[in-house]
């Protein structure tokens, strides 16, 4: 394949993936953008591939089919609920490979001398920076949304002043690393210092802010890989990389703003957002608990019903059943919405991808700005599987570690019927003083299970 043609198939490439972007950005367009994304993806690597400055290409093929032999797998098995940790891992990968493709771009960069041997280096170092923290941070995120890491942030003292040394150390070791035209110990020295920061960055971050961390993780792949491409002067995974990254910080800054988070704050391992812990986690009174029957009986009296679901509701696998409910109740006349927190879920539209799944109608299905207005108007209110998201200590506990994120105000409706397995903590570990409201009502049990009978009482 000629250089020419290598290069007209990656503009195709490229505008795929423009098109994937932009088909992912609606519910009813998204199955189409990973077409794009897919078709785009496939003539890159076939180019890339079969290109004029391709060798062994045996072997690439070889660690291809093992590599998607892997995935295919691993795609199969993953549960839907257990898709934020796949996707946090991958992010892992990618980091790795850019420190990999550093470390080979340095020790084999054929003849540069002067202003393109030192904007090599440059090139080199900061893939290997950006990678290194990319792959700790990635298995961090992992690990606490895996449950083997505390989701709780870590507390060292003098944590920004860490951060703040390891980062002079790190441009201290560029400067040297590009006035000596190169030294292995300098790079290997910020690969373990990148390291150490990734980890700590994410680490310091607690649990409520973990799907801006893995939007962040995103990005910071994305300038992971299109730093390999400087190195490795392939212009489409440059502007792949940079699609992704800058995707990936745009998302995290909506989402920073939905959650009423600073964006240089959770970039900077919680930076300027130190709060005292309260002790929210304790009972704050009685609660009532109620039957999928009752439950039942209240949905066919009210005329308007909202469906705040969370990642309770993923792990239940509950939205099929919850589906029924909705139709049965639509049928009758009774207006069914949904209403759903920008961080519902362990990743970001999480709750949108599991009701389309069930094939719930996209045109009921509301982000938290277009519904909380209406639930003051609303008879009752199911919050299947959230917690935090539907927690009042976000307005009215200045100590909370979610002081500040809005969250959808449930509790303004006439009656909320709230699906949990038991009294314990939510994700961010703080207690709900929702749960003992006068208007709250808990069913305790399998989500799943307790639609499934509200469906049959229905």
């Amino acid at each position: 394949m000629s250089a020419g043609l290598v290069q007209a198939a990656y503009i195709v490439s490229a505008v795929l993936f423009i098109m994937s972007l932009a088909g992912l950005s609606k519910q009813e367009t998204a199955r189409n953008g990973n077409y794009y994304g897919i078709t785009g993806m496939a003539i890159a690597l076939i180019a890339t591939i079969f290109g004029p400055d391709s060798a062994g290409t045996g072997w690439i093929i070889v660690a291809m089919a093992i590599g998607g032999a892997i995935g295919i797998y691993y795609a199969k098995k993953v549960e839907m609920t257990e898709m934020p940790e796949l996707v946090a891992i991958l992010h892992s990968f990618v980091g790795m490979a850019a420190v990999l493709v550093g470390y080979n771009s340095y020790i084999d960069h054929g003849e540069l001398t002067g202003a393109l041997l030192n904007i090599h280096l440059v090139e080199v170092f900061l893939g290997i920076f950006i990678g290194a923290v990319t792959f700790t941070g990635s298995l961090v995120a992992f690990g606490k949304l895996r449950g083997v890491i505390s989701s709780s942030a870590l507390q060292l003292p003098h944590r920004h002043k860490l951060n703040l040394i390891a980062l002079i150390a790190s441009a201290a070791l560029l400067y040297y690393f590009v006035s000596v035209e190169g030294s292995m110990f300098a790079i290997i020295l910020v690969t373990l210092i990148a390291f150490a920061f990734g980890y700590h960055l994410v680490a310091s971050i607690g649990g409520a802010d973990m799907p801006v961390v893995v939007s962040m993780l995103n990005s910071y792949s994305g300038w992971a890989a299109a730093a390999a491409g400087f190195m490795l002067s392939n212009d489409l995974l440059i502007v792949t990389g940079a699609l992704v990254g800058s995707s990936g910080a745009i998302l995290s800054y909506i989402m920073c703003k939905a959650m009423n988070r600073s964006f240089i704050s959770v970039i900077a391992g919680g930076f300027g957002q130190d709060v005292v812990v309260s002790d929210s986690d304790e009972e704050q009174g009685e609660h009532r608990e109620t039957t999928a029957e009752e439950v039942a009986e209240m949905l066919k009296n009210s005329k308007s019903v909202v469906i705040t679901p969370g990642y309770g509701m993923a792990v239940a696998q509950a939205q099929y059943p919850v589906h029924e409910i909705t139709e049965k109740l639509r049928a009758q006349g009774i207006n069914v919405r949904f209403g759903i927190h920008p961080v519902a879920g362990r990743l970001p539209g999480h709750m949108n991808v599991l009701l389309a799944e069930a094939k719930v109608p996209y045109d009921i299905v509301l982000e938290m700005d277009e519904i909380n207005d209406d639930l003051s108007d609303t008879d009752t209110v199911l919050v299947i599987g959230a917690n935090d998201t539907v927690n009042p200590a976000a307005m009215e506990d200045p100590n909370s570690p979610i002081a500040g994120m809005p969250v959808l105000e449930v509790w303004n409706a006439k009656n909320v019927i709230v699906f949990k397995r038991s009294m314990n903590t939510g994700y961010a570990g703080v207690q709900n003083p929702l749960f003992f409201k006068e208007n709250t009502e808990m069913l305790f049990g399998d989500a799943k299970e307790s639609c499934v009978e509200i469906s049959k009482h229905l």
